[in-house]
């Protein structure tokens, strides 16, 4: 009788979360930041169909990097949990910190769990607050972890590289158009510091913001096409009504 394969818990873990790592880092990153009036999201994304940036509330919105088909089960339940809370309780009842708590465990429970291979994906959520001390943006890893990040995070394969360019440029109080183009060229320095920068075009990035200045409960909009291009121009800032609205 053969002997069973044995395998030490902390080697399993190991081999996991090694495992998680390699598929979050094929994949392109995503800048998520503050400025004056709200929240930046900014990805590296091609896909016209394929989001990474969503909204998951009024105030409330979810970036992510990854395995799509895994992100995009995790952004569907955290609209059901926000759905469910908001009709039960009252709307101001569903927040980031309670969003990002469910996501913990979830992402906990399939990390530990010995049978189902773990989530590769690396996900922000952030919310939108009435001020901006107010603000607040939580980053999780594929195994539960959570992150409660200052002024900015950074996702994805080349995070470490994009991050010192974001810390470089960034101050409080940055202007949407100063704030997008610091992300995109974050971005577009994802090889480091001896690489020259990528070229990264209109087509190329999905941009979106959570705005204070949005006369209207749900503060998620997207920007795209001409606006983003003059945005990303020294262009004035689109106003709320010149851009694309919340929908997908």
């Amino acid at each position: 009788m053969s002997m069973p394969f044995y395998v030490a818990p902390e080697q399993q873990m190991k081999d996991r979360a090694d495992y998680a790592r390699k598929g979050i880092a094929r994949g392109r990153s995503v800048v998520v930041l503050y400025y004056a009036d709200g929240i930046l999201f900014v990805a590296e994304n091609r896909s016209q169909a394929l989001h990474k940036v969503s909204e998951i509330y009024d105030r409330v919105a979810f970036a992510a990097v990854g395995r799509y088909n895994e992100f995009e089960n995790l952004r569907q339940a955290g609209i059901r949990y926000a759905d469910v809370r908001g009709y039960t309780y009252d709307r101001t009842d569903v927040t980031v910190r309670g969003l990002a708590n469910m996501y913990a465990q979830v992402l906990g429970t399939i990390f530990s769990s010995g049978g189902d291979k773990p989530f590769e994906v690396e996900i922000v959520v952030a919310e939108l607050g009435a001020t901006p001390p107010q603000d607040q943006i939580y980053r999780l890893t594929y195994d539960g972890s959570v992150a409660d990040e200052a002024n900015f995070a950074v996702m994805g394969g080349s995070a470490d590289a994009i991050a010192e360019v974001v810390s470089t440029g960034f101050r409080p109080g940055l202007g949407l158009n100063d704030a997008a183009r610091l992300a995109v060229r974050a971005l577009s320095s994802d090889g480091g510091q001896n690489a020259a920068p990528r070229e990264l075009g209109v087509e190329a990035l999905e941009v979106a913001v959570l705005d204070r200045t949005r006369g209207m409960p749900r503060k998620f909009r997207r920007i795209k096409g001409d606006r983003l291009a003059a945005l990303l121009a020294n262009g004035p800032e689109p106003a709320d009504g010149a851009v694309d609205n919340a929908h997908d």
